[in-house]
């Protein structure tokens, strides 16, 4: 069972716990998701299809990321979920954390913040190897390309993380 750390609104870990989906936050109470963004020195970027059979955005186009597990820290979760997803190790890759942003639904239990990472490594296609089961394929995109994906509604959190782009 994967547990998520609850954090209080200064992002601050409570030392409480919650079972990975078990949407019991009240308000006050967040879990702490990240994204990475990987952009390669051509200045195209990384992203991957979530798999058909996804509860929530099946088909979409995103950059990886997820929910930190507990007792990890923000940075070791967006290495991690970015080695899971695409199979790029960025621990040596220039960047790092760029900004964070919360979001709230009150009455729903699920609050979150999310920590923004952005690593520039060189990868050719022949590095990605996709998560079974999270990933329904990648491409290597331009800014343009994902732009067009977020208009036509099929790109997940393109606009809470647009700036990183800039």
């Amino acid at each position: 069972m994967e547990l998520w750390d609850i954090y209080d609104a200064n992002k601050q870990p409570t030392g409480r716990t919650m079972k990975r989906n078990d949407w019991c936050l009240k308000d006050g109470e967040y879990h702490l998701s990240v994204l990475g963004v990987i952009q390669r020195p051509d200045g195209k970027y990384l992203i991957t299809k979530r798999a058909m059979d996804k509860a929530w955005a099946p088909g979409w186009w995103e950059v990886s990321g997820g929910a930190a597990i507990a007792g990890e820290t923000s940075e070791q979760a967006v290495h991690r979920e970015i080695l899971e997803e695409t199979g790029l190790d960025v621990s040596k890759a220039e960047g790092g954390f760029v900004f964070s942003y919360h979001r709230e639904n009150p009455g729903e239990g699920d609050n979150y913040f999310v920590d923004v990472y952005k690593y520039t490594m060189d990868f050719t296609e022949d590095d990605i190897h996709l998560q079974e089961g999270e990933t329904n394929g990648f491409q290597i995109a331009t800014l343009e390309q994902m732009e067009q994906y977020d208009k036509e509604g099929i790109f997940l959190h393109f606009q809470s993380i647009k700036k990183v782009f800039e």
